[in-house]
């Protein structure tokens, strides 16, 4: 009996590694009769036990795919599914204690003016304007400036100013500028008589001061809340322990995603008979050498296999064999998807009679272009080209539809108005719900909401376990 080849030992390989993380390519809510399409029939499924409002509106969002697919028209019976499904969905997330603190924080902001002008000086010009009044401060009360002053009441100030600003307390930056510019001794000739108007007439001051106004009204109080259940306060003490641990799991996952490769990488390589060899390298960097735009694209790959054959001419240029991604969870490596088949369409890009010099971890390595070209992402040829490797537990209730849909959904206008409307009447019409469903059926930025079960199911394929890998290499 011929020894099999090591591309077809990794093909089987790859095979045979078990996909805890699939989902069924069908339901059985997929495949029930049209007049069975409500809420309330598919809350249901053998597949996924009681289901929620998610689930039900990402089955009923599947089923709209097929039938457009299939040069169809849905029934107003998957119309009505839809907006019932999507208004239980909105119910949900408004839940005071199992809602979504983010979906109801943009319902407030829907709601209030304040909230409105709250977000708008924080999203539009808060940074910018902050930086301004430094730099205007720094002019006149940086501490290696008042060195230079002899000690008194202008120096003290001056202080207080710089403490203001550092300390973000704008209004008592605003306090301590005008006491300064009342008091005697400050000539409106001079410099600083100049510049302490100029700070207190500034309009990012002024729009600074607004700000610390709106932080003290209810309904914002009540917003920020909301938004630091969900994400913490940049650079507050929660948010860098969050960023620390996430880079820490991050860094583990990688770390055994490189091991099972290495433990497959040298598997291959004991079975090979015809001098074909095989490498790992990690954190490979995409050079700019290659002729394509990398907007958006995957500029780095956790961990790439490489191939070798014997005939190769030259011995130090390697070819691409399968590129590897660590991902702490399904939903990670959902979000992951678009960038990463942007990424794949970059390195296909290559000039096929050119190799290109990455920098990995290990060191520079040489592709051959040919190899780079030849990658491609179509739906078939991924599943040999690409895997996802992660260590989280396989979930027993998969989430079937995708956080960036769901929030889509949720932030369509429409959606906000229907949960403005319940804080007044809760059982307020969900037929104001209609215009989402023309924009799921018409609007090219729906693309993405229409496909997400069928990219949910694609990418879960292409998902495996680290230990599930060790375990079928061995």
């Amino acid at each position: 009996m011929n020894q099999p080849t090591s591309t077809s030992l990794l093909d089987d390989i790859l095979r045979k590694i078990p996909r805890r993380y699939r989902l069924p390519a069908s339901s059985d809510a997929l495949a029930r009769p049209l007049d069975e399409w409500s809420p309330a029939a598919l809350c249901l499924s053998r597949a996924h036990g009681k289901m929620n409002a998610a689930g039900t509106l990402a089955l009923t969002i599947e089923r709209v795919r097929r039938i457009i697919s299939s040069g169809d028209t849905p029934a107003p019976a998957l119309k009505q599914a839809f907006i019932e499904s999507l208004a239980r969905m909105i119910r949900e997330a408004l839940h005071p204690d199992a809602g979504d603190p983010v979906f109801q924080s943009m319902t407030l902001g829907h709601l209030s003016a304040a909230v409105r002008e709250y977000t708008s000086l924080i999203t539009e010009h808060a940074s910018q304007d902050r930086r301004r009044v430094h730099a205007a401060v720094n002019a006149m009360a940086h501490p290696a400036k008042l060195q230079q002053l002899p000690p008194g009441e202008q120096r003290n100030t001056l202080s207080r100013v710089h403490a203001a600003m550092a300390a973000a307390d704008w209004p008592a930056l605003r306090d301590a500028t005008e006491h300064l510019l009342a008091a005697n001794g400050i000539h409106t000739e001079s410099r600083l008589g100049a510049e302490l108007p100029q700070l207190l007439n500034n309009p990012a001051l002024e729009r600074l001061l607004r700000l610390a106004a709106l932080e003290k009204d209810e309904e914002v109080k009540r917003y920020r809340s909301l938004r630091e259940q969900q994400n913490p306060q940049p650079r507050s003490r929660k948010a860098l322990e969050q960023g620390a641990a996430s880079r820490q799991r991050g860094a583990a996952v990688e770390t055994l995603t490189a091991q099972a490769l290495e433990a497959l990488a040298q598997r291959l390589n004991q079975a090979e008979a015809d001098g074909t060899r095989y490498r790992v390298v990690t954190s490979m960097r995409v050079p700019a050498s290659i002729p394509a735009s990398p907007e958006r694209a995957k500029s780095e790959w956790d961990a790439v296999l490489l191939r070798q054959t014997a005939a190769a001419d030259c011995a130090t240029v390697w070819d691409v064999c399968l590129l590897v991604e660590a991902k702490a969870s399904a939903d990670a490596a959902v979000t992951d998807f678009p960038k990463l088949l942007r990424g794949l369409k970059l390195l296909s890009q290559a000039d096929e009679n050119t190799n290109y010099s990455f920098q990995t971890r290990q060191g520079p390595v040489s592709l051959r272009g040919a190899s780079l070209n030849a990658l491609a992402a179509g739906e078939s040829s991924l599943s040999g080209t690409i895997l996802y490797c992660s260590d989280a537990p396989a979930e027993t209730a998969p989430r079937l539809l995708n956080p960036a849909s769901r929030m889509q959904l949720l932030s369509a206008r429409a959606s906000l108005e229907f949960a403005a409307s319940l804080a007044e009447n809760p059982h307020a019409d969900a037929r104001v719900l209609e215009p989402v469903w023309h924009e799921l059926l018409e609007s090219p930025r729906c693309r993405a909401v229409l496909h997400q079960y069928s990219t949910l199911r694609q990418v879960r394929e292409l998902m495996v376990h680290t230990a599930d890998m060790l375990a079928t290499v061995a």
